[in-house]
């Protein structure tokens, strides 16, 4: 059974920073792109970033560019979320994902794994 498990969430101040993790069970973890998620409150889950398989490829949304940084270590089947200067706005709850693609894809439709989220919380 594949099991996407995040971790990292949690309170934190307007400006502060966050690294959020994601440990897979899939096999081989190198054969997967990986994205990030979330899901405000009262909205609909939206892209957050991706990294190809191999970790050389990375796309993001325009309103984290420059302040969040996705990236993998495939020695250790997980994914990870750094966010910095983080902002009301950020507050969700953050899913990782898995999918069959080697390329990055921001569409959530090609992602076939979900985790269970880890939520988010920035103060003003």
């Amino acid at each position: 059974q594949v099991q996407l498990v995040e971790s990292g969430g949690r309170l934190v101040q307007a400006g502060g920073s966050l690294r959020l993790s994601c440990a897979a069970s899939l096999r081989p973890f190198s054969s997967y792109s990986m994205g990030w998620f979330r899901q405000a409150p009262g909205k609909e889950r939206e892209f957050v970033a991706t990294i190809n398989s191999s970790g050389g490829g990375t796309d993001y949304t325009q309103s984290v560019q420059g302040r969040f940084t996705i990236s993998r270590d495939n020695s250790k089947n997980t994914v990870y979320l750094q966010m910095n200067s983080l902002k009301p706005e950020d507050t969700a709850v953050y899913y990782c994902a898995a999918s069959f693609l080697i390329g990055t894809t921001p569409r959530d439709s090609a992602y076939y794994y979900w985790g269970q989220g880890t939520q988010v919380t920035v103060s003003s």
